[in-house]
């Protein structure tokens, strides 16, 4: 078994060859009043004399699905905003699927987590994901530690001048990079093998991925909910090793690492929340944050049976292994 978020219709305003000057001038009205929009659009002509049953009105347009929330957003997404390749065979990538929400599976300060179906009517391809939906600027509380930022760059050096001043317009640009990061950071690492959610796609602010959990939409549990008869704390943390180690020698570190952000699925550790993915050679602070994230973590397993001794043999190595030290 694998382990592992409908745009209202709007009128055409194209006008066509050999619409009357009235035509063009109600093409200039606002979104108010869609009815002379659309009459301007089609060249139709809403005379002050004509009569009611002598005008002529469309009939609106519903292309939804018949059932689910939305059509499949799969084409919504270009090439780059798609998970990386070879792509599991539970992916579903039919234009004909559709998408339907099926509950909240994690409130955050920065963003929700729905568990979302996607699936072809008809057929037996069907998939559950993990949609992670960004809030707008208005509602984000992003309590992300400025150290965060430091060795990132924006490709326009007025934004980043903006970002390093917290202007107004800086703070709305450090807001936005959220999803675009995660979603980023998880092809990244999903590519170099790290135990991370395979990232489906990317539209806007919502990231889709794979939903770690069962087949009936029961999320796995965190670590730090589980239960000590429950886990096998030395394959648990030679996994966390592993995968911490792939990270270090890409020269990366988790940022934010904790009990909290790491599922366990039937043995399968999984590492989440990844937006603040660090550069531990661009950020004059990575040494910390690394020692951070193992030493964090570590203490819940030491809590549960294993040496203190490991965790600071696991810093030592992941320093090593990111050319921190030699």
């Amino acid at each position: 078994m694998r382990e592992r978020f409908a745009d209202s219709d709007s009128f055409s305003r194209i006008r066509p060859k050999g619409a009357s000057r009235r035509g063009r001038r109600a093409d200039r009205f606002d979104d108010s009043q869609p009815e002379y929009d659309y009459f301007a659009s089609t060249g139709f002509d809403l005379g002050a004399d004509a009569e009611p049953e002598e005008q002529q009105y469309a009939a609106p347009v519903t292309d939804g699905p018949a059932t689910g929330d939305r059509w499949s957003t799969w084409d919504q997404s270009t090439p780059t905003e798609k998970g990386p390749e070879p792509r599991p065979d539970w992916v579903v990538t039919e234009l004909a699927a559709v998408d339907t929400e099926l509950g909240i599976v994690k409130t955050g300060k920065e963003a929700d987590v729905f568990l979302l179906e996607r699936a072809v009517p008809g057929t037996s391809r069907r998939t559950l994901m993990a949609a992670k939906r960004y809030r707008d600027a208005q509602h984000r509380m992003f309590h992300r530690d400025s150290g965060y930022l430091e060795g990132r760059q924006h490709k326009e050096s007025r934004v980043t001048r903006a970002m390093a001043k917290r202007t107004a317009f800086g703070k709305e640009a450090i807001a936005g990079q959220w999803a675009a990061a995660e979603f980023a950071a998880l092809c990244r690492l999903w590519s170099a093998g790290v135990a991370v959610p395979y990232p489906v796609q990317i539209t806007g602010t919502e990231i889709l991925m794979e939903f770690v959990g069962d087949e009936n939409g029961t999320a796995a549990p965190r670590l730090a909910q589980l239960r000590a008869e429950e886990a096998d704390i030395d394959d648990l943390w030679a996994q966390l090793g592993r995968s911490l180690a792939l990270l270090a020698y890409d020269g990366y570190a988790h940022g934010d690492l904790s009990a909290y952000n790491i599922l366990v699925h039937r043995g399968r550790l999984v590492i989440i929340d990844v937006p603040q993915i660090v550069d531990v050679v661009a950020n004059p602070r990575g040494l910390s944050f690394l020692e951070r994230d193992v030493r964090n973590v570590g203490a819940w397993f030491v809590s549960r049976g294993l040496p203190p001794e490991s965790v600071e043999a696991l810093v030592d190595s992941l320093a090593t292994d990111a050319r921190l030290r030699r």
